[in-house]
């Protein structure tokens, strides 16, 4: 099984994504889900073109069984949140504070790995404390 890695970067007005080593394949939506579905039949259209043209389809696509994974940038993921996550908020899980998240935010800094790093945990720990609770 190939592993396609797809970059979610954030635009003026929505997102956008495309496939790491394939060129042609890209697609915007406004929300991660819309940009998953997107990019998935981007995937499997381009396929089908390389098929009906008669052209060398990667070899990532050729058995039709990969998989898809997503990843963002620091910047993207503090814009597409900002409205649930507070600057405050995301200081409080991941103990970098608010001015630095505010830079990152605004692309006037990048953060290094182990903040990047710092961040993933932090979030990933919330989702699992958000899933292990039922109502």
């Amino acid at each position: 099984m190939h592993t396609l890695k797809a970059v979610i970067e954030s635009t003026e007005k929505n997102y956008s994504a495309y496939i790491e080593n394939l060129d042609g394949v890209v697609a915007t939506g406004r929300t991660i889900a819309e940009i998953k579905e997107n990019l998935i039949s981007a995937v499997a259209d381009f396929a089908e073109s390389c098929k009906a043209l008669k052209c060398e389809l990667p070899d990532e696509l050729k058995d039709s069984d990969y998989i898809i994974e997503f990843k963002m940038d620091v910047k993207s993921l503090l814009c597409l949140y900002e409205g649930i996550f507070t600057k405050a908020g995301l200081e409080r899980i991941t103990g970098i504070n608010q001015k630095q998240l505010w830079h990152y935010a605004n692309g006037i800094s990048t953060p290094r790995r182990a903040q990047v790093i710092k961040i993933e945990n932090a979030l990933h720990r919330l989702g699992s404390e958000l899933l292990s609770v039922s109502l």
